[in-house]
């Protein structure tokens, strides 16, 4: 088991950040690894990025997003419960080391998963600059903590409400343009990663994508997070998460992240319908 220390709302109503004892995993634990979470008995398992690492506390944090059953469920839980099963450190680590100039790319809450990766680069004394993108200002998260780690943070946002008006591509063109880039490592939804990369594309600009396709055991044996890169198949869980953005399929990444869409909407509307049934009992 391990404990939550430390719960905290950071984006309303649903994106929260959350501090978990975890030892064992935070002295192995390196940036761009995940962790497999699994709340209780009955319970799904769910990868998740890590947002920090703490060997010195012997902690990690994680920042979760209600979205499904699973992610509700952990939502609700507060300072003190334990989560039932916690594996990792999963997945292999950002490769790290001095470049001139690299551009983290993050969007939306995917952000936070970028925090560790930039602390790294600017430790190795790489000049880092970090583009964080949101449809507007109230659904940005880790402003502050991107800033402590980055030369320089350019923000942009949909409706024009912080920052640039407009998608993180444009911004990552014209930084590019005005003062280039060595690499550029991208965290967020499969749809701006893969724009990120065809934005870099013809620079010739190595670009890091972070995928997220469906994941059940995190140790390569299910097969269910198998992506094409380039004339080989791979496995996120063993041989990602990261990979050369210029190499992966995405638009059969994006189809097979949809395949239990379905199932999964059952799943929370009967997992809701059962929570406000004992929510009317209770009272």
């Amino acid at each position: 088991m391990a404990k939550i220390l430390e719960k905290r709302l950071i984006r309303t109503p649903d994106v929260y950040y959350f501090k978990i004892d975890a030892p064992l995993i935070s002295k192995k634990a390196q940036p761009g690894q995940f962790v497999i979470v699994r709340l209780h008995d009955q319970g799904e398992r769910i990868p998740i990025s890590l947002a920090d690492i703490n060997p010195y506390e012997g902690t990690i944090s994680l920042i979760v997003m209600a979205v499904g059953k699973t992610t509700n469920e952990f939502v609700m839980m507060k300072e003190g419960d334990d989560i039932l099963d916690l594996c990792g450190p999963l997945g292999k680590p950002t490769h790290i080391e001095k470049v001139s100039r690299v551009i983290l790319v993050g969007g939306g809450f995917g952000v936070a998963s970028l925090y560790p990766i930039a602390r790294a680069f600017k430790a190795s004394g790489s000049n880092v600059v970090t583009i964080m993108g949101a449809r507007s200002h109230d659904l940005l998260v880790y402003e502050k903590e991107m800033a402590d780690v980055s030369d320089k943070v350019i923000v942009t946002t949909d409706d024009g409400s912080k920052g640039i008006k407009g998608v993180v591509t444009a911004a990552l063109k014209q930084e590019i343009d005005e003062n280039g880039a060595d690499l550029v490592l991208t965290v967020g939804p499969a749809i701006m990663m893969k724009f990120v990369s065809e934005t870099t594309r013809p620079y010739g600009i190595h670009t890091v994508v972070s995928l997220n396709p469906i994941m059940v055991d995190g140790t390569g044996m299910c097969g269910g997070c198998r992506v094409p890169i380039g004339k080989d198949t791979k496995f996120a869980c063993t041989d990602g998460p990261e990979f050369d953005g210029h190499l992966v399929d995405w638009n059969l990444l994006m189809s097979r992240q949809k395949t239990y869409q379905d199932e999964e909407k059952v799943s929370f509307m009967q997992w809701k319908k059962k929570h406000e049934h004992i929510n009317i009992e209770g009272k």
